[in-house]
C-alpha cells in the first residue's frame, strides 16, 4: 500500500509544488508548464497533473489556454499598480482588525517568522526568505479570520511574486524584513489606524521597488523535494 496515495493527495501535492514554486521565484514567468515533463518531475501520471493545472488555473495561479497548454503567468508592469492596489484593501483591513487583538502567542509566531525570514536573507536563501515572507502575510490573513480575504491573499501571493521576478530593481531584498518587524510591533501596541498605515507603508515600498528583469530553472530540478520516493530512486 505504499503506492496507496490517492488521487486527490497526488494532485494537492501537484498543486502546492508549483504553486510555492511560483511563489518562491523558482519558476520563471512565461514558463510553459508541460505535462510529460511535470508529470516525470514529480513521479506522477500525466491525469494527476492536468487535474492540478486546471485548478491552479481556476485560481489564477497559472494560464491555462487551449492548443498552447499551461505556463506561467508573465504579468506587465502596469499589473503591478493593481495587484497592489487590491493588496492595501485586503491587507490594511486585515492589520486594522487584528491592531491590539493578537495573543502574546500569536504575536510570538509572528515574530518567530520575522526572524526566520532575516536569517534566511543574512545567509542569502533567497527562496526560503520568499517563501517566509509570504507566510507572513497569509498567516495575518488566517489569523484575521476571514475566509474571503485569505482566498484572495492565496490568489495575490503568486502574481507578487512574480511581478517581483520580473521587474524588482537589481539588490533589493522583496519583501523588507524591518517592515515586517515593525509592523508586528505596530499590531502589538494597539491603535488600529497605526496597523493599517504601517502595513500600507510596507505595500508602497514593495510596489516602488519594481522597475526591471529574472532567471529560470529546470523543472527536474526545482520539484525535486515533491516527486514520488520511487520515481526519485529511478
Amino acid at each position: 500500500m505504499k503506492r496507496a496515495r490517492s488521487a486527490d493527495t497526488a494532485t494537492d501535492r501537484v498543486y502546492q509544488g508549483i504553486y510555492q514554486a511560483i511563489v518562491e521565484h523558482r519558476l520563471a514567468p512565461g514558463l510553459r508548464l508541460r505535462e510529460e515533463e511535470l508529470a516525470e518531475s514529480f513521479g506522477v501520471s500525466r491525469t494527476v497533473v492536468r487535474q492540478a493545472l486546471q485548478r491552479l488555473a481556476a485560481d489564477q495561479v497559472i494560464e491555462l489556454q487551449h492548443n498552447r497548454g499551461a505556463q506561467v503567468p508573465q504579468p506587465d508592469l502596469a499589473q503591478a499598480a493593481s495587484v497592489f492596489a487590491a493588496r492595501q484593501v485586503v491587507e490594511c483591513e486585515i492589520a486594522r482588525q487584528l491592531a491590539g487583538r493578537l495573543t502574546p502567542a500569536q504575536l510570538a509566531a509572528l515574530r518567530a517568522l520575522v526572524i526566520a525570514e532575516a536569517e534566511a536573507l543574512q545567509r542569502g536563501d533567497h527562496a526560503t526568505a520568499v517563501r517566509l515572507s509570504g507566510q507572513f502575510h497569509r498567516e495575518l490573513a488566517a489569523l484575521g479570520g476571514n475566509p474571503v480575504f485569505l482566498r484572495w491573499i492565496d490568489e495575490l501571493l503568486p502574481i507578487t511574486s512574480l511581478l517581483i521576478m520580473l521587474y524588482q530593481r537589481h539588490g533589493h531584498p522583496g519583501c523588507v524584513a524591518h517592515r515586517h518587524e515593525d509592523l508586528v510591533e505596530a499590531l502589538a501596541s494597539g491603535p488600529p489606524a497605526r496597523a493599517a498605515a504601517e502595513m500600507r507603508r510596507h505595500l508602497q515600498e514593495l510596489a516602488r521597488s519594481l522597475a526591471q528583469t529574472p532567471a529560470a530553472a529546470a523543472l527536474r530540478d526545482v520539484f525535486a523535494s515533491y516527486r514520488e520516493p520511487a520515481a526519485t530512486a529511478r
